[in-house]
């Protein structure tokens, strides 16, 4: 299974990823997706895309999916 990720803002960043490619077999959820990537849990404040529909942490991945990661969005 093949997944996109992509990282925006603070986050690419913090990972130096902009946009990989993963073989994600035994991945079942985005949180999964982000743990594989980063090696951290993810914070309950990122917020998820796929394939450009925000989503939570529980949602299940599959083959071709785009998974987008935004660090928290704040005003002022």
């Amino acid at each position: 299974m093949a997944i996109k990720v992509r990282f925006f803002a603070s986050l690419r960043e913090q990972t130096g990823i902009s946009r990989k490619q993963i073989a994600a077999d035994g991945l079942e959820t985005v949180s999964d997706l982000w743990l594989a990537v980063t090696e951290a849990p993810l914070d309950e404040t990122t917020l998820v895309a796929v394939n450009k529909t925000y989503v939570g942490p529980d949602y299940q991945i599959t083959d071709g999916d785009e998974v987008a990661f935004f660090p928290p969005i704040t005003g002022g």
